[in-house]
């Protein structure tokens, strides 16, 4: 009877003492142990990034496409070209070498640095190119306009132009109150293509402009 109700507990304590030998010898196994390896190789995880956006760039606010350099060379090219020509006759409808038109005149100075364009009157010449900014209209190589686009030249600076004038040929003229007074306008030749060698300069030939150009000047 006394023995009947032993048996439980002992079957219990029989139990928990063979869970624990069981746990020891696991404890005291060595080779189950869990292992770490440790080496020098690192692997680099690589690192995403978001895609790179620009915002569209103003056309106004693009670089030129002649560098500052290059449209220096450009002026004191044209500048040679132009003064090559000072002291020539007028005659209408002439392109050189000898004797320019207006429009003539424009048109050989700047095909001479290798600018091709329409041999035109001088009001195609107002209606192809596009007007210049504010400050560029008294700048260097602009055209000018005169007498209702009867007239046209290239603007030295403001102080002055250079022309073919009916009285007096291809000449320097001031802005002086006669012509101040007579401006229609300027335009700006574009010069993205204008080449700076040799090469590029072969004289072009001109076709003959029927123009309705009065060549107006003192």
């Amino acid at each position: 009877m006394i023995a009947r109700k032993l048996f439980p507990g002992l079957f219990v304590a029989c139990c928990a003492l063979g869970l624990a030998t069981v746990g020891a010898a696991q404890t005291s196994d060595f080779d189950a142990r869990p292992r770490v390896v440790l080496t020098n190789k690192v692997t680099a995880k690589p690192i995403e990034k978001a895609p790179i956006t620009y915002p569209p760039t103003r056309i106004e606010n693009r670089a030129p496409i002649m560098s500052e350099g290059s449209l220096g060379r450009f002026n004191t090219e044209l500048l040679t070209a132009i003064e090559s020509h000072l002291g020539s006759s007028y005659h209408f409808n002439t392109t050189g070498p000898d004797s320019f038109d207006c429009s003539g005149f424009v048109w050989r100075a700047f095909q001479d640095v290798g600018v091709n364009f329409q041999r035109s009157p001088a009001r195609s010449y107002w209606a192809t190119f596009a007007p210049p900014p504010k400050e560029e209209e008294f700048k260097f190589g602009t055209l000018v306009f005169f007498s209702g686009l009867a007239h046209v030249g290239i603007v030295a600076d403001e102080k002055g132009f250079y022309h073919s004038a009916r009285h007096g040929g291809v000449v320097y003229s001031p802005f002086n109150d006669y012509w101040l007074s007579r401006i229609d306008g300027f335009r700006r030749v574009p010069l993205e293509s204008a080449p700076l060698n040799e090469k590029a300069r072969a004289k072009k030939p001109a076709t003959n402009v029927q123009s309705a150009e009065d060549e107006d000047g003192p």
